[in-house]
């Protein structure tokens, strides 16, 4: 509703402003909600209330404790009054093929049954005999008393007397009834809640109820202790059908197959022996729900083989015990430190039961692969790190990323090649070649004088797939990267391999992500001691590691992403590793930048000096590209390379669109297409170089 206000001057009376208002009518009321509609909301939110359901709940689990105590008060009262006991113990001798400790079971079993034989003829005249003794010692107890009583008469000339005693044995047992009266009517009332009780604390303490029913702490049993019940059952529960109905048919349950649990590390182990039907490898193929079904994350359990036969050892990790550091290395804590290659070990980490693990390099070519960023660079800068504290050491190094990774090493390698395109994997090539060289000249020296002794020469190459996918050729048009017999790269890797072992000229290679192109077969089954971080797939954990390991339980493409950094799976005769297994893994130490360059100075004080061929400028490409993009957001690609090339022409003078691509798909920093021409986004690669320079041990994780 509108209305109109006229307002009058306050000294001439006429009208002067007039206000429009307008009055907006209240709404009608809402109808009332009927009654029998509330009533049946407020019934359903009290019966879906977190309340209700959690008391209906605890009253079915603590009803069903009782049922499930008076179950095994039943099975213990009948294994206790029958040979079932013995039956299930001989069943469970024959299912694990112990014929002899069967027999045995059965024999007691027999024995068992002719005790309770005995037993129950005797109680054919046991009713007899309890009469005459009854009768008996009633006669003898009575004349007894009344003996008793003619003693006391004659001691106190009083002839009542004689019926003392018996009357004083009528009234004891006259008092014995009364007693029996008095308390037999609460016994008979209290009883049975009595005996409910005690049913019920026996269904509490073994949880005998519905999963539905037990509390949340119960039910999901996150980081409960490892228990010899807790291990069958998650083997029963495995989804193998033998293996579930032998744990049936064993009369312990399946106990017998377990070996003792015992403390490894950051966790247990136990030795599972399989029944007769089962293999190894279904029980391997079934980790993740085995893992489960023990409270477990898949990461958290190990399945390994180990000597005997039909047997499985799980290592079982306390839960959330993997995702803590392990410590700084000793190099970085010990200052005093020092290196022997002949007879010392590397300190390269933790293994899975906190044993420190240590990895000899003598005389073993060394390969280690994994996908990006997951520790790889620091995993083998850190076995050069402990070599290079032996002064007769001599390292050749081509980081073939060119990110300033192995730049510590300035002085301390005679050769030091850092970039990542096709005139880096010419030089890398080069390099190798002269491993080549260096190896055949010992070869003729100790063919001259077989007891002269080589000082070690370890070449070693960081992201070695960038030398194999390298499409550049010679002036006799010979590819540098390929694995066919013209590459010379590949062939001069597989001639080190060779031959290089025994007069200690040794190749170490680091690699991503390996397939058949980028590591090719001969090279990858030349390496003593191989090396995984996480990879994506079984396939290439079997180019990794070598079908034997995998087979065996080495499990690299199961390690988490990202999550396990660092983290390596090692199969080599290098490394302490239990008896029967192929492989063992191990947390490695991670040594920063800061650290790195402090050992290397040590090292550079044990010796007299080192000049470092630098074969390749030591330049940071994406800093670079970030440095010429300027302010625009995006430039052509075709421009970065020009600007490049005016920047460094050492460095970016033969670059292609391939390399720059390269260096940017790395980073994450893709050029893309805009208006029908590639660009590089200004965003993208400053993006990329800051998230590179928040991680501090991005630059030496590989």
């Amino acid at each position: 509703m509108t209305e109109n206000v006229v307002h009058l001057h306050k000294d001439t009376n006429e009208p002067a402003t007039v206000t429009t208002l307008t009055v907006v009518p209240e709404p009608a009321p809402a109808p009332p909600v009927p009654l029998w509609v509330r009533s049946g909301r407020a019934v359903k939110t009290a019966v879906t209330h977190d309340h209700t359901k959690a008391t209906a709940r605890a009253a079915a689990r603590h009803s069903l404790y009782v049922v499930g105590g008076a179950r095994i008060v039943g099975r213990r009262a009948w294994d206790g009054r029958t040979a079932a006991r013995y039956e299930r113990y001989m069943r469970t001798a024959e299912a694990a093929g112990n014929m002899e400790l069967a027999a045995e079971w059965e024999e007691r079993g027999q024995r068992y049954r002719d005790a309770r034989h005995r037993r129950r003829m005797d109680l054919l005249t046991s009713p007899i005999d309890a009469a005459k003794g009854i009768a008996a010692g009633t006669g003898m107890g009575i004349g007894g008393l009344v003996a008793l009583g003619i003693v006391m008469a004659i001691a106190t000339k009083d002839v009542s007397d004689v019926v003392t005693p018996l009357m004083a044995a009528v009234d004891f047992i006259n008092l014995l009834i009364w007693i029996v009266q008095v308390v037999w009517g609460p016994v008979i009332t209290i009883g049975p809640f009595l005996a409910l009780l005690a049913l019920w604390a026996v269904g509490s303490k073994q949880h005998a109820a519905p999963a539905w029913a037990l509390p949340a702490n119960i039910k999901n049993g996150e980081g409960e202790p490892i228990t010899p019940s807790i291990v069958i059952k998650a083997l029963r529960d495995l989804g193998v059908a033998p293996l579930r109905n032998a744990i049936k048919d064993m009369g312990d349950a399946g106990a017998s197959m377990l070996g003792p649990i015992r403390i490894a590390g950051c966790g247990v182990e136990v030795d599972v022996t399989l029944p007769s039907g089962v293999s190894t490898i279904e029980v391997q193929n079934r980790r993740r729900k085995l893992a489960e079904n023990l409270t477990r994350h898949e990461h958290e359990v190990f399945i390994m083989i180990p000597i005997a036969a039909r047997t499985v050892r799980l290592w079982i990790a306390d839960s959330g015990a993997l995702d803590e550091p392990i410590g700084p290395s000793p190099l970085v804590t010990d200052e005093t430190m020092t290196a022997d290659y002949t007879k010392g070990r590397a300190p390269w980490g933790q293994d899975l039961r906190g044993d420190a693990a240590a990895l000899s390099l003598y005389q073993r070519h060394l390969l280690i692969t994994g996908l990006s960023n997951q520790g790889k660079t620091a995993a083998l800068r850190s076995l050069a790190l402990w070599a290079s504290l032996d002064r007769r050491v001599e390292f050749r190094i081509a980081d073939l990323k060119g990110a300033g990774d192995w730049s510590m090493f300035d002085g301390l390698a005679t050769i030091l090649i850092q970039g990542p395109t096709d005139e880096h994997v010419i030089e890398a090539t080069e390099m190798v070649e002269g491993l080549v060289d260096e190896m055949n000249q010992r070869i003729a020296q100790r063919q001259a004088d077989p007891t002269v002794v080589f000082d070690p020469l370890i070449g070693i190459v960081d992201e070695a797939q960038v030398a194999f996918m390298c499409p550049a050729m010679d002036d006799q048009k010979r590819p540098y990267g390929g694995s066919k017999a013209l590459s010379r790269y590949f062939m001069a890797v597989r001639k080190v391999h060779n031959q290089g072992r025994v007069v200690d000229v040794l190749m170490y290679e680091g690699t991503q992500d390996p397939t058949d192109q980028n590591l090719p077969k001969l090279v990858r089954e030349g390496a003593h001691t191989r090396a995984s971080l996480a990879l994506g797939t079984a396939a290439q954990s079997v180019m990794a590691l070598g079908e034997k390991a995998v087979n065996a339980g080495a499990a690299p493409h199961l390690l988490r992403q990202g999550l396990d950094k660092g983290t390596l799976v090692i199969a080599s005769d290098g490394i302490e590793i239990p008896k029967g297994q192929s492989s063992i893994t191990v947390r490695t130490h991670f040594i920063g930048d800061e650290d790195a360059k402090a050992i290397t100075e040590r090292a550079k004080a044990l010796r007299d000096g080192v000049t470092t061929l630098n074969r390749g400028e030591k330049r940071d490409p994406l800093t670079d590209i970030a440095s010429v993009l300027g302010d625009k957001p995006r430039v052509r690609t075709k421009d970065v390379l020009a600007r490049l090339a005016a920047l460094s022409a050492d460095a970016y003078g033969g670059w292609s669109f391939i390399d720059l691509k390269r260096v940017l798909d790395d980073a994450g920093a893709e050029p893309h297409k805009s208006d029908g021409v590639m660009v590089v986004s200004r965003d993208r690669v400053l993006r990329s170089l800051a998230n590179r320079d928040a991680d501090g041990s991005a630059s030496a994780e590989g």
